[in-house]
């Protein structure tokens, strides 16, 4: 072991502190990195959150580091989406304390994926020597989790450290690693950081090197095009209705939101692409389709305008789709792919249908859309449609590429009120628009409406909680950036590639101190 590691393994030490101060610092660094997201993006906090936690986790045994990363999850997800609980509380029917019960339980659950990371970093780091191979794994660990935490049982992906580097130089990273390559070169950095602070030696060269490696090239990437224009610019309308969660499904406001909604748009038939948001229409298709649907499927088609709109379909099939409807050229439909669980379906509906009728959750028994390219043709151009909570697996957002000339976000996130939800989630967007160097036309109910450009910055946002009708040109775009060809198996194949390179050379120099001779 070099001179300056064995000097950080005898100094650096945790030990002193008591169980209740190391795990109030795991839940403060938890809580801390949520300053790292929008609105605040300090993103900055995020690398110092991870130093914090890593450095706990140098000295801890299995059952502690799992104990410290649990609290760190606590902390991340008890500030960062305790928002959830507005919803449950407002349209669920169980009452403001039972919410909060109910989404402190599901902050507790999800807090477990990163016990998970502090218990298995702990358990491996035995295996190995010298911090330098310590911190790689815990970074490596911890990216790994993350993808696993946005993937398995439906995934929530949400708050992923990733997220917190739109507008910082790491964001450079993401058309070609996307989200999870930003968090990988993230947690590198806090690795690293780390060793500079606490390690002498001839290893400090080689961590400045990597932070200059990691940074640098990061913000060289930063702005570039990695998509090229195709066929001319398009004038795009975002219409904004801001009708309260709570009014919305009242069947006496039906027809004043659509004459709001159509009055709004009949002033904007000069454009060539005109957008609604999710469930804009609050009733079903079907019910609406002779008296308004079609009237404005007219008007459209009269006005040389695509008008794009969010409706409730139910087909004779049956089944029950959250569905994006194109009007004014060929009529087609988008249907919602991916489900929120609770939200929009019940998982185990046989066995929890006690449970849908007590909740009483409005619009919550959905079909789940085919797995098709998420394609409809708007304005004349190929887009990528995804509707609300989709926009966040960006691994599914990709599948409409290269075709996607341009891709479409609608959302109504009226159901978190005034929260960091709206922020966090127009910030999924932003990442979503440079994983894919296309153009992001992102419509929603309450806000926050915006034309989000290829390198994610924002082109034209509408304020929040106001009615309003967001106008620009977009460029349609083609061409595929590395993560689109990619996905997210790159990082997932980076990550566990190294990790077994980590372990396979310590079992390879064990092997050769045990030989005798």
């Amino acid at each position: 072991m070099p001179r300056g590691e064995l000097s950080w393994e005898r100094s650096v030490n945790c030990g002193f502190l008591s169980n209740f101060w190391r795990l109030l610092l795991a839940f403060a660094a938890g809580a801390l990195s949520v300053l790292a997201f929008a609105p605040y993006s300090f993103y900055p906090f995020a690398v110092a959150s991870l130093i914090l936690l890593f450095l706990l986790w140098l000295d801890a045994p299995p059952w502690q580091a799992f104990r410290e990363g649990w609290l760190f999850g606590i902390g991340l997800f008890g500030v960062g989406v305790f928002w959830m609980h507005i919803s449950i509380d407002q349209f669920g029917n169980v009452g403001t304390l039972l919410a909060m019960i109910i989404t402190l339980l599901f902050v507790v659950l999800m807090a477990l994926y990163y016990g998970a990371v502090g218990w298995l970093a702990a358990k491996m780091q035995q295996r190995l020597r010298g911090p330098t191979r310590k911190l790689v794994l815990f970074s490596l660990l911890w990216v790994l989790f993350e993808w696993l935490r946005g993937w398995f049982l439906s995934g929530f992906p949400w708050l992923a450290l990733g997220y917190s580097q739109i507008d910082s130089p790491l964001a450079g990273w993401a058309p070609l690693l996307g989200v999870y390559g930003v968090g990988l070169m993230l947690s590198l950095s806090a690795a690293a950081l780390l060793g500079l602070l606490l390690v002498t030696g001839h290893g400090r060269p080689l961590r400045i090197l990597l932070l200059v490696v990691i940074w640098g090239v990061g913000g060289f990437l930063n702005g570039r095009a990695w998509t090229q224009p195709v066929g001319n610019s398009i004038s795009v309308s975002i219409v904004q209705g801001n009708v309260a969660q709570a009014e919305k499904w009242n069947r006496d406001n039906l027809w004043s939101t659509l004459d709001m909604y159509a009055d709004l748009t009949r002033q904007h038939w000069d454009s060539d692409l005109i957008i609604w948001p999710e469930t804009a229409v609050p009733a079903v298709a079907s019910q609406v389709e002779s008296s308004f649907l079609q009237p404005m499927e007219h008007e459209a088609r009269a006005n040389g305008s695509t008008l794009l709109l969010g409706v409730a379909e139910w087909l004779p099939d049956g089944n029950y789709y959250n569905s994006m409807i194109a009007l004014g050229g060929e009529r087609a439909a988008y249907r919602k792919r991916h489900l929120v669980p609770f939200g929009e379906f019940m998982p185990l509906k046989p066995l929890l249908r006690p449970l849908i009728d007590w909740l009483q959750i409005p619009m919550s028994d959905f079909s789940a859309g085919d797995s098709r390219k998420p394609l409809l043709d708007l304005a004349g151009y190929p887009a990528g449609i995804s509707i609300c909570y989709e926009d966040a697996f960006g691994a599914e957002v990709i599948t409409a590429l290269p075709e996607a000339a341009f891709l479409v976000n609608a959302s109504n996130d009226a159901w978190f009120g005034d929260s960091l939800a709206l922020p966090q989630h127009l910030e999924i967007a932003r990442m979503r628009a440079l994983e894919s160097g296309r153009y992001l036309l992102r419509a929603t109910n309450t806000g926050i409406s915006a034309i989000i450009a290829p390198d994610g910055g924002i082109a034209a946002i509408s304020p929040v909680f106001e009615r309003d009708v967001l106008n620009a040109d977009v460029t349609p775009l083609q061409g595929m950036t590395p993560y689109a060809i990619w996905g997210n198996w790159m990082i997932v194949s980076v990550t566990l590639s190294g990790l077994l390179v980590l372990l396979s050379g310590e079992l390879r120099r064990g092997l050769k101190l045990a030989r005798p001779g």
